[in-house]
């Protein structure tokens, strides 16, 4: 059963989504390349959170998409995976225990019918017909990343001896319990002050974008864990952000944690409290960064960059 061709969306009343599917046709009335006759349809179930869903499926992706023969269909939560499809690719960022088990139950049960099926003409043709489901990303995966104690590891393991300039990071330690003790701890790791504190799950929300610079001794027991603590260096307000999208690799640059003196520092009373500063409309008075510099907003040509990805994951497998 192949789903219906009509992008769908999750979120909003009945008027606001069809004002968006207007608006979408117009754009795509400016695009519209078409789709070339003889081309099968690539279905990409998608489970995301309504925030996820808002800022990433935007019309021009999915215009773009829908003339490439690439559909989005929002995946019921409340149903089977099985019973929803056939799915060519499974894109999903949601957590929890329960869609989890729905998610791996799932993928189980495609990549047993896709081995063990002997109907007409045998594997081959039952794989045309039913496509193994690719996930992106594996909750394994995404649940390592969620995690900031391995976030900078991948870094600490590479050999930079040889490359051009300096490759430094940050020594960190991790404390999941017993704020009382992070004075003690800080002192038997051999850390030296300031310290950003993050938190140690990086799940999306509000909370976990809370950052904080402690830079007295004392101040350190009144910060809550679970979190992670890494030496700060000043570096100039800005950073730089990596996408990786199968081979194609974009970097921008972002505001970051301003630099600091020690008479702002004088000022509080051990911490420093930053809101969320990585973020595309965060701003920082000090850096030296132009806003409307391509790329700023969100992964440049990310639309174009993505709808390519999904078309080399299904024709991998053809």
């Amino acid at each position: 059963m192949r789903l219906r061709d009509e992008l769908t969306f999750s979120s909003g009343d009945a008027d606001e989504k069809e004002e968006v599917i207007m608006d979408q046709n117009l754009w795509c009335s400016e695009v519209n390349a078409g789709l070339s006759s003889g081309k099968r349809e690539v279905v990409v179930g998608y489970a995301l959170t309504s925030k996820k869903i808002k800022s990433f499926l935007q019309p021009k992706l999915e215009c773009l998409a829908r003339n490439k023969g690439i559909h989005f269909v929002a995946i019921d939560h409340n149903r089977s995976l099985s019973d929803q499809g056939p799915f060519d690719i499974v894109l999903q960022k949601l957590s929890g225990k329960e869609w989890r088990q729905i998610l791996e139950s799932a993928c189980s049960i495609f990549r047993y019918e896709s081995l063990t099926s002997s109907s007409g003409g045998g594997l081959k043709d039952y794989r045309q017909l039913h496509p193994e489901v690719t996930v992106l990303d594996p909750p394994d995966a995404i649940q390592h990343l969620r995690n900031r104690q391995y976030m900078l590891q991948a870094v600490a393991d590479m050999d930079f001896s040889d490359s051009y300039g300096k490759v430094g990071v940050p020594r960190q330690l991790v404390i999941k319990r017993d704020a009382s003790s992070i004075p003690e701890l800080v002192n038997r790791a051999g850390l030296t002050l300031p310290l950003v504190a993050k938190p140690l799950v990086a799940d999306g929300s509000a909370k976990s974008h809370e950052l904080s610079l402690a830079y007295e001794p004392y101040s350190l027991q009144n910060l809550e864990p679970p979190l992670v603590l890494q030496e700060f260096v000043n570096h100039g307000g800005v950073l730089f952000k990596v996408y990786i999208v199968g081979d194609a690799i974009k970097v921008v640059r972002r505001f970051s944690l301003p630099d600091i003196s020690k008479w702002e520092l004088s000022k509080d009373a051990g911490i420093y409290h930053f809101p969320r500063v990585s973020c595309a409309a965060a701003s920082a008075d000090d850096a030296d960064l132009d806003p409307t510099i391509a790329g700023y907003g969100k992964m440049p040509e990310y639309e174009q960059i993505f709808t390519d990805f999904l078309l080399s994951l299904v024709q991998g497998k053809a």
